[in-house]
């Protein structure tokens, strides 16, 4: 690991260099402290952001033991920077306008500080909950920093009643309201999903082999019994039995023997432990499948697919009826004495699937939370004006992409650990419900507009597995719910001191 560590660090340090030297040329020289900081600033967040919520896709499959800690972080590099290079650069709704409104005569440099403050001040406090190996929500963090450092800049430059009219209450009411919304739908559709599947497919299974294993035993037991007798009985009594016994009366015990057996065969034939698995794994599998193309194309590739919603349908159709027919066909040509490790196999395989499309949603979607002020922040360097959209270059993108798989590679280990093993006890099948019933409500909730924190939800989804399983640790969930609850006013109170910092500096 140690090799790998040293590897990673130094394409990170390249992918500084190279993007810094990249500035140079992007804007004026006037303006090249200001980027740099910037971009420390940027990268930082985009760090951090890696580093948190990289357990909100792999860390239950840590937990499950279905990859280890370096295979996921590996898995997860892929999707997150796929996922950021490929759909992120679209994602230009940028927090700051949906947030803060501010005045038209606004002075830009104003307006590059609340963005400085707030990358600062959001990147240090994801990075304290991260050592602590606490989930946090990162969009939640950057909007309380902007928050903070808006109204900081008001309270020196306006009234107060001007001031906060600037923030939009009404936003800040449904982070709230998402602090016990997002846990609570995250853990009500997760316990339906493994209701199911323990019903439907554990119990139901573990029956079965139950009342094979009994047959077996039955069979076992009459056969040792049968040999007993006959090694029980002394010569002489065997051949006083066979001088009294006629022919017809040996074949006729012989024939009861092979009845007997032909029985318990016929018996253990009748019950096919793989039944259930033939019956409710194809359809878990073509659900599952229908569900994370959906998070493909309807979240992870929203801003840059060209497909119309019928099209999207479609290939969802066609990806879920494909792997149904892939998932019975798998379930019926496995031995029938591997009933426990196929279903484990099939869950762990379901549930990779499921992380990697979380990694490609996250990475598509989260940059944005450091990409959208950095790029706010470039576009006024570069034009001395506050434009309604920032353009995000290339290069910025890619190079935030990097960030944010090198905070899940030297970061992310403390908060996989919280939430793949301290929460709940995870296992293939749980940790599978617990990422499908995130994904289904996160899907939802993007369809209609509706603002949740993936980490809350994915959290919330592991709890109420635990609930069903009666191991949750709601202990631990203390520190979490206080984490989640100072997250805005944390990073907001940090970002107006910095706020200060940076007018005091800059001198204006």
């Amino acid at each position: 690991m140690q090799k790998d560590n040293i590897i990673a660090f130094v394409i990170f340090i390249i992918s500084v260099a190279a993007f810094i030297i990249w500035g140079f040329n992007y804007i004026s020289q006037h303006q090249l402290i200001l980027f740099i900081l910037a971009s420390i600033f940027g990268i930082f967040m985009a760090f951090n952001i890696g580093g948190n919520d990289v357990a909100n896709s792999f860390g239950t499959s840590v937990g499950a033991k279905t990859v280890t800690i370096k295979q996921a972080l590996l898995i997860a590099a892929v999707f997150e920077l796929s996922g950021a290079i490929f759909a992120g650069a679209e994602v230009t709704q940028t927090i700051r306008s949906g947030i803060v409104i501010f005045p038209k005569e606004f002075n830009p440099m104003l307006f590059v500080s609340i963005m400085l403050a707030a990358l600062l001040s959001s990147g240090l406090w994801i990075f304290i909950a991260t050592k602590k190996g606490l989930p946090v929500s990162t969009t939640h963090s950057i909007v309380g920093g902007i928050v903070g450092a808006s109204i900081m800049m008001g309270l020196l430059k306006f009234d107060g009643p001007q001031t906060l009219s600037m923030v939009k209450w009404s936003e800040i009411i449904k982070i709230v309201i998402s602090w016990v919304a997002s846990p609570l739908l995250g853990g009500l559709v997760a316990y339906l999903i493994y209701a199911y599947i323990d019903k439907k497919i554990l119990k139901p299974s573990e029956k079965l082999s139950e009342d094979l294993k009994i047959i077996k035993k039955e069979k076992k037991k009459f056969k040792e019994n049968y040999f007993l007798n006959l090694k029980n009985k002394s010569t002489e009594e065997q051949i006083k039995e066979l001088s009294a016994i006629a022919l017809d009366d040996e074949e006729q015990e012989n024939n009861f023997y092979k009845n007997k057996i032909k029985e318990f065969k016929e018996r253990e034939k009748n019950i096919d432990i793989y039944s259930i698995l033939k019956t409710h794994m194809p359809i878990v599998a073509c659900i599952s499948a229908a569900i994370i193309s959906a998070m493909f194309l309807f979240k992870g590739l929203n801003n840059v697919s060209t497909l119309d919603i019928l099209q999207n349908f479609w290939i969802i159709g066609i990806l879920g009826i494909i792997s149904y027919v892939i998932t019975f066909a798998i379930v019926k040509i496995v031995k029938k004495n591997e009933l426990n490790k196929t279903t484990d196999r099939l869950f762990s395989w379901f549930q990779i699937f499921t992380a990697s499309s979380f990694a490609f949603s996250h990475g598509a979607n989260d940059i944005a939370n450091a990409i959208g002020p950095f790029a706010a922040i470039l576009d006024v360097l570069k034009n001395a004006t506050i434009n309604a959209k920032s353009p995000v270059p290339f290069a910025a993108m890619a190079m935030f992409g990097v960030a944010l798989v090198a905070g899940l590679w030297f970061l992310g280990k403390e908060v996989i650990a919280t939430v793949g093993s301290k929460l709940a006890t995870i296992k293939p099948t749980t940790g599978f419900s617990a990422e499908l019933g995130a994904s289904i409500v996160i899907l939802l909730a993007t369809q209609f507009g509706i603002p949740v924190s993936s980490t809350h939800i994915l959290i919330g989804a592991i709890l109420g597995i635990g609930v069903y399983n009666k191991n949750a640790n709601w202990n631990l969930m203390k520190p979490i719910g206080l984490a989640w609850i100072i997250t805005l006013p944390a990073a907001g109170i940090m970002a107006a001191i910095i706020f200060l910092g940076f007018k005091f500096i800059l001198a204006i």
